[in-house]
């Protein structure tokens, strides 16, 4: 029998998922968008708006423990119709699946991107090979050499022994906990009030002064994905010794990683200027040189290494888990479902990672920056369609009274699940201002539906035999 996982190993799955590549580029990014009090706002609302999804998805754990695959088994649930439930599950673990192909590529690419700290030829521009217009520059193929042979390398790993990915995720999680721990220690004697300058005044860089609540909802899509992988323990829960550990590891991940988060990017803001983190590919790294000078940047790039193999071991293993458990489920094709004689699921995590593959090609044409934004783009939206379901479904429990036995439980759930609701939807709103992000995100489960048919033939027909 596999080993399961207890509470501190699941939360450092969330830490570990939620706090990846996207760190280390966020206070550029919201300088883009906002000033310093924009943002402050924005991490709270979206912290807050995040906890609440939290506490559903930790309600779920405890109140429908048999349904242990997240998002997909809720979407199943909420239909009386079997047809319908299994097309929904389907549909939810198929886009949430999608997404994670985008989100795993993106965080190899970050790795690599840290990579050329140490390693410069991976930033050449020497061309290796010319066809027609295409050129294929040195430094885009060690990328690429680097990103394959990570993700395959973990995979070989998780082959011979899932449960070391645990292991893996933990000490890597660990270590950049404490590393972002001594960040904040040190950036506290860089910081200087005067770069805060009028907290509230932002103006864009074609020169229009934002208004606040601009300024909120244009941080809102950034300091969400921050926060993607917060649902990390409850799609592992078939892994987990108890369903509270998965509720507490949620609370606990998130808490974590809200501290990180608003540490980080506030005391960035106060060690750099406007202009300067705009400008800055590595605001970290420029935060930490007012203190360390040029050594700065190694301490960070080897922290940022360590932190992005931990994260990549996480999603690769959150990934292959959702359709090996929607197989399991009757949701998607038989041989996602199958595993090796050491427990592994290898033909999800093999399937899982040529799709992560297909988005690492992106490397080869663009430079990691581009790649990067590209990942991240497709895979933002995708993520908040299957957190709007899981909201709807404990929405349903609190109407219905299903597994409630007072009315001030039901109550105070209500409350909760309504505002949980009121946030979705308002960033999936506030999504539709980029239209590439909108369009890529529902775009995954057009896709998906489409070849819903073809995918689930076998499954079909075997039931139809059954009945």
């Amino acid at each position: 029998m596999d080993k399961k996982w207890g509470l501190w190993t699941l939360t450092m799955f969330v830490v570990g998922n939620m706090v990846g590549g996207g760190i280390f580029m966020l206070p550029a990014n919201l300088a883009q968008v906002s000033g310093v009090l924009g943002s402050t706002l924005a991490w709270l609302l979206t912290g807050f708006g995040v906890l609440t999804i939290a506490l559903v998805f930790g309600n779920l754990a405890i109140r429908k423990p048999e349904l242990k695959a997240g998002p997909q088994s809720y979407a199943q649930s909420l239909f009386k119709s079997k047809k319908a439930g299994r097309i929904a599950g389907y549909s939810m673990a198929w886009g949430y699946w999608a997404a994670n192909w985008a989100a795993t590529a993106s965080v190899i690419i970050s790795f690599a991107g840290y990579l050329t700290t140490f390693f410069p030829i991976m930033q050449s521009t020497k061309i290796m090979v010319s066809i027609g217009s295409f050129q294929l520059e040195t430094g885009k193929f060690l990328t690429f050499v680097v990103c394959t042979a990570m993700l395959w390398g973990i995979q070989w790993i998780l082959a011979q022994n899932f449960n070391s990915g645990g292991k893996m995720n933990l000490v890597a999680t660990v270590t950049k906990v404490l590393g972002f721990m001594m960040f904040i220690v040190i950036t506290v004697f860089a910081f200087d009030d005067a770069n805060f300058g009028n907290a509230k005044a932002f103006v864009d860089a074609k020169g229009n002064a934002v208004p606040l609540g601009g300024q909120i909802n244009g941080a809102a899509i950034s300091t969400l994905w921050a926060f993607v992988g917060i649902e990390s323990a409850v799609m592992l829960s078939n892994r987990a010794k108890s369903q509270k550990d998965v509720k507490k590891a949620t609370l606990l991940g998130l808490l974590i990683s809200m501290l990180i988060y608003v540490g980080i990017t506030l005391l960035t803001m106060g060690a750099l200027s406007q202009a300067e983190l705009r400008a800055s590919q590595k605001p970290l790294v420029d935060a930490l040189g007012q203190v360390l000078g040029a050594n700065g940047q190694y301490i960070l790039a080897a922290l940022a290494l360590i932190s992005l193999f931990g994260s990549t071991v996480g999603w690769i293993i959150v990934s292959s888990e959702v359709p090996y458990q929607a197989a399991k489920a009757g949701l998607f094709p038989e041989l996602f479902g199958k595993s090796n004689g050491k427990g592994s699921p290898v033909r999800s995590l093999t399937v899982t990672n040529i799709m992560t593959q297909i988005f690492l090609f992106s490397t080869v044409s663009g430079t990691i920056s581009e790649a990067y934004d590209f990942a991240i783009v497709v895979a933002t939206l995708a993520y908040l369609i299957p957190y709007l379901v899981s909201v709807i479904y404990q929405f349903k429990l609190v109407l219905t009274g299903e597994t409630y036995t007072t009315l001030r439980t039901r109550i105070t759930d209500g409350i909760m699940t309504a505002m949980a609701l009121v946030y979705s939807v308002w960033v999936i709103i506030t999504g539709t201002a980029d239209l590439n992000t909108f369009f890529l995100g529902i775009g995954l489960f057009i896709v998906g539906l489409v070849l819903y048919p073809v995918l689930m033939r076998e499954n079909m027909a075997l039931k139809e035999v059954l009945n």
